[in-house]
């Protein structure tokens, strides 16, 4: 199979620290390549490197088929790249911004601007073209980001990142964009912490933790690697939160975790399910909810690495953990 991303044994050091440890990745063309991780786990890095940014220590990589250290002019050619910040300049228009891009690729005046009016049509910002980029949302924003990365019209798509700190509509706007590429035929990958928007838009995904890749497929197969089912208990009384998640975690033989008051565990028997409520009754413990349901991405994070993908966001109540036979 011929891959449009291919990179083996990547290894990145910034002094003593390791960024990359050996990390493998393959990107299928005109799909979505969803990388997953919390912060600092060595998702930008691996963009950098890909991108010709910087290069490897050790290891190698091919993006379109060329040598992302020995062939980098040819790799430049062929990708655009969106960071996890708008890299717009505020003082330009949005005209302004990507006809400055399509000069610097080469184009002629009237090509550029062609070009602009284009993009800036099918990203909805052709009401704004002659606002200064400052005047516009973060959606907005991020949206002429994006138009800017496709002014060459690359093959390939690095996406960092693209919608950290969007709210829910503008985040749905830009998942709406990717879908479009990959029907054009481009391919894309996309690092997010963000669970949701790596089940929503990736064909394959691969899970890196400091520095390594700990995981790797489609969504639904790292939701059954994980277990495919979430027991999910709440007790009545607060106080037995405890004794649920012993009784949970033993019976699943899965590490349960306690958020809000919720008991959930990761199960790949759904007779484990009448087994806790027999236990539960056993031990006095009445129950308010009880549910089995389908996992999430985010549960197949946590049952991979034992903490939350997205990391830096502060949860309501910090999650307990409870392993099998504690």
């Amino acid at each position: 199979m011929t891959y449009a991303i291919q990179a083996e044994g990547l290894v990145k050091r910034f002094g003593e620290t390791r960024a990359l440890a050996g990390v493998d990745l393959t990107a299928r063309a005109g799909t979505v390549l969803g990388v997953l991780g919390p912060n600092g786990a060595g998702k930008t890095t691996s963009v950098r490197v890909l991108a010709t940014l910087i290069q490897p220590d050790e290891g190698h990589a091919q993006v379109g088929g060329y040598d992302v250290v020995t062939d980098a002019h040819r790799v430049r050619q062929l990708i655009g790249l969106t960071g996890q910040y708008a890299g717009v300049d505020e003082m330009l228009t949005g005209t302004e911004n990507l006809v400055l891009i399509g000069r610097l690729l080469g184009m002629s005046r009237p090509e550029s601007k062609g070009r602009a009016a284009e993009l800036l049509e099918r990203f909805e910002l052709s009401d704004a073209r002659d606002r200064a980029a400052k005047t516009y949302s973060g959606g907005m924003r991020r949206r002429l980001d994006l138009a800017a990365s496709l002014v060459g019209r690359p093959q390939i798509l690095f996406l960092d990142e693209p919608t950290t700190g969007l709210d829910p509509r503008s985040r749905g706007g830009l998942w709406d964009i990717v879908r479009g590429l990959t029907e054009e035929g481009v391919t894309v990958l996309l690092t997010t912490q963000y669970l949701e928007e790596a089940d929503q838009l990736a064909d394959d995904i691969v899970v890196i933790d400091h520095g390594r890749v700990i995981a790797r497929g489609t969504p639904d197969q790292l939701k059954t690697q994980a277990g495919g089912q979430v027991l999910e208990v709440r007790p009545v009384t607060e106080a037995d939160h405890v004794t649920v998640a012993r009784i949970v975690a033993e019976l699943a033989d899965a590490q349960a975790e306690v958020r809000d008051g919720l008991v959930s565990a990761p199960i790949t028997d759904p007779a484990v399910m009448p087994a806790v409520v027999r236990r539960l009754d056993e031990a006095g413990v009445t129950v308010g909810e009880l549910s089995l349901r389908k996992s999430s991405l985010d549960e197949v994070f946590f049952a991979l690495t034992g903490h939350r993908a997205e990391a830096d966001a502060a949860p309501a109540e910090t999650p307990e953990t409870v392993e099998a036979g504690v």
